[in-house]
């Protein structure tokens, strides 16, 4: 295996620079971090930062890694991941992606250096073949969670399911146009869609690919102006797109749920205090951590377990005065 001076050599940096890089420091240009962890990748290099001495033995180390710590709903799932691990006598060690899959893949180095008992992930984009070949490098068990991902244990509400039930409540509520704010790929709008297809509704629906507020304003601005009128609804991807989509409805001067219907997904705290307060998609938190984590323990037990290990999970509507 290569060592920390030759890597050191070979990108042209000091040893302790390398190791600075290699334990975590921040406080090196990114320049040369990328070209410190590129090598190290390349040549397939491991710290075990925290069980050397210890081979065989565990760390009772989990780690949990998600893509937006400052969204709520992530906030919650890793607090009950945490409540969880302990009840197994585990402590986690946490990180969060930012949606940049550059940082997943640092993230993913960082918990093989740490030799963890195994890792609880929520992936950018599990469907991708990098994702799954850094996921087989760990030589640890790993369980998805949220997400449903090739090939691994996976936790995770059932999103198509729960986009359908939105449809079928908005259709009820008697809104006649709507409009998904997400990615098409999304299994929210893959359920939405569906059910406004087999209803008649595909040609009053569309989709917004959120890419920050002022867009998000702006693009919403044009679809309320545009043709086909009829009370409008707006499926939001996350409640934190939900809250923005309010705030520029109050700009615009539109009433909610009068003029338009605003419903979100995650049900997180902040949605309950609102005026009027936000319909949301409520996922089962709780049970989500308690049986990915259940099956993590279980996968440490018995790593040779071939059986991969599928578990959806039924989300469920919160209406409020939102629609």
């Amino acid at each position: 295996m290569i060592t920390m001076t030759e890597i050191a050599r070979l990108t042209n940096v000091s040893q302790p620079t390398v190791s600075r890089v290699l334990n975590g420091n921040q406080n090196v240009a990114p320049e040369i971090r990328e070209r410190v962890l590129a090598c190290a990748r390349e040549h397939d290099y491991q710290l075990n930062a925290l069980a050397k001495g210890l081979q065989g033995s565990r760390t009772q180390l989990l780690g949990v890694l998600v893509t937006d710590i400052s969204n709520g709903f992530f906030a919650d799932l890793t607090k009950q991941i945490e409540i969880e691990a302990r009840k197994n006598g585990c402590s986690i060690i946490l990180f969060s992606s930012g949606y940049d899959p550059a940082r997943e893949r640092e993230y993913l180095d960082v918990v093989r250096r740490y030799r963890v008992d195994g890792v609880l992930a929520v992936p950018i984009r599990e469907t991708s073949t990098e994702w799954q070949a850094y996921v087989g490098k760990l030589d640890v068990p790993v369980v998805a969670v949220t997400r449903r991902a090739e090939n691994l244990d996976s936790v995770y509400a059932d999103h198509p399911r729960a986009g359908a039930m939105v449809a079928e409540h908005l259709i009820q509520r008697g809104f006649e146009r709507f409009l998904f704010i997400g990615k098409e790929d999304d299994g929210k709008y893959v359920g939405f869609h569906q059910t406004m297809v087999a209803g008649g509704l595909a040609g009053r629906t569309g989709n917004l690919v959120y890419q920050g507020y002022m867009q998000l304003k702006a693009a919403l601005r044009d679809w309320l102006r545009g043709s086909g009128g009829g009370r409008a609804a707006v499926f939001a991807g996350n409640d934190i797109y939900a809250l923005q989509v309010l705030a520029a409805l109050r700009e615009f001067g539109f009433s909610v749920p009068e003029d338009v219907g605003v419903i979100g997904f995650d049900d997180t705290s902040m949605g309950r205090y609102l005026n009027p307060r936000l319909s949301s998609v409520s996922q089962p938190i709780e049970r989500m951590a308690r049986e990915a984590v259940s099956r993590l323990m279980h996968r440490m037990e018995a790593p040779d377990e071939q059986a991969v290990w599928d578990m959806p999970l039924e989300a469920s509507l919160v209406i409020r005065e939102s629609t």
